[in-house]
């Protein structure tokens, strides 16, 4: 390899030790031809063939030392102002292959070199930092993902060891049963969640656009829940705006309302109330969830749009952290924004506004 490279620079000396002889060769002669012809017209000076072969050997190794000269002033130009930086950058991304993902190449000095190096090394750096981010997340999102299956499949198996037991009563038996029905719901759940996220998150899903009633949307997803808010006892209170149209995804919609609902429900307890509202603007609807929960401190508010985290894990076996994550791309896609105002036993507000065009 080495002397390949080593063969190919020398030919690329010698290609340009000859461009610049001809260079050389030409301007010399060039300037030497109407040299001799003012000395011939003004001075009438005669020019003997004697003189004239004298006068061309000199000029020809003349050519030959400046050629020379010039080659090994632009070989050295080019080693220092191109072949070290490429070096340094085709070094850099070989690692980058390699998966080293921490490289970063330094600036060139800015005296007596291209700055459309420095544009590249500094490209080249960000890149970098791309790609380690996301090595990073891939990492964090397979390390989520193992430990979120975990726990379903450890709860599926030792209800399924439970169910092998000889004499097992009737009633234990659905109890054990339907302990396997819940992990695999969990399961599919978290399946489900994360194909969504995966597809909303690399654009493979586009919205599509239609007029609709929000307030009626709020009301059929609210709805759904009514099983749920009525065995816990809680309070439902809604205060919605009527013929609040919107253009929007219906359906990429509805998982945001789902979520919201869902979150409050889980997150309040028997007795408490959840407020449902919708206000609207010439440019956007806003919808607020509220419930009186458990609420959360400003350190958990600020990472709970983040894949797999959840703040209160004593309500973690009832979901896997992707729900509020989805809702935030979804609100991100339909150029909407969302945000949550709670307090550590208060209770909790989320914020969402939909333009209406």
């Amino acid at each position: 390899m080495k002397k390949g490279i080593s063969v190919r620079s020398v030919l690329r000396c010698v290609n340009h030790y000859f461009v610049f002889f001809l260079l050389v060769a030409f301007v010399i002669t060039c300037c030497t031809t109407l040299f001799v012809s003012v000395l011939r017209d003004n001075l009438g000076i005669t020019l003997t063939g004697e003189n004239i072969g004298t006068a061309a050997k000199i000029t020809f190794w003349n050519v030959a030392l400046l050629s020379l000269i010039f080659t090994i002033i632009d070989t050295v130009r080019r080693k220092m102002t191109v072949e070290r930086p490429v070096k340094r950058i085709t070094d850099a991304a070989e690692k980058i292959i390699k998966g080293d993902f921490t490289v970063r190449v330094e600036p060139q000095s800015r005296f007596g070199t291209d700055e459309t190096f420095n544009r590249i090394i500094d490209c080249f750096n960000k890149m970098a930092e791309e790609l380690g981010s996301v090595e990073t997340l891939r990492s964090d999102f397979i390390a989520n993902v193992s430990h979120e299956m975990k726990t379903p499949l450890a709860v599926m198996q030792n209800y399924g060891m439970l169910l092998q037991a000889p004499n097992l009563s009737e009633e234990k038996r659905i109890e054990y049963a339907k302990g396997v029905a819940d992990g695999s719901r969990r399961m599919a759940d978290m399946m489900t969640n994360i194909l969504k996220l995966n597809r909303l998150e690399n654009q493979q899903i586009y919205p599509k656009v239609t007029e609709f009633d929000l307030g009626e949307q709020l009301c059929e997803c609210l709805l759904a829940y009514e099983n749920v808010w009525e065995k816990a006892h809680i309070e439902i209170e809604t205060d919605i705006a009527e013929d609040v149209k919107v253009r929007a995804d219906a359906e990429l919609l509805s998982h945001v309302w789902n979520n919201l609902f869902s979150n409050a429900f889980k997150f309040t307890e028997a007795g408490g109330k959840v407020v449902v509202s919708l206000t609207a603007t010439e440019r956007h609807a806003v919808v607020k969830v509220t419930d009186t929960g458990c609420g959360m401190s400003q350190e958990v508010g600020a990472h709970i749009f983040e894949k797999f985290y959840q703040g209160d894990t004593s309500h973690s076996v009832q979901g896997n952290g992707l729900g509020l994550a989805l809702v935030k791309r979804v609100v991100d896609i339909l150029q909407g924004e969302i945000g949550v105002e709670s307090a550590v036993g208060k209770g909790t507000t989320f914020t969402v506004r939909i333009r209406r065009n």
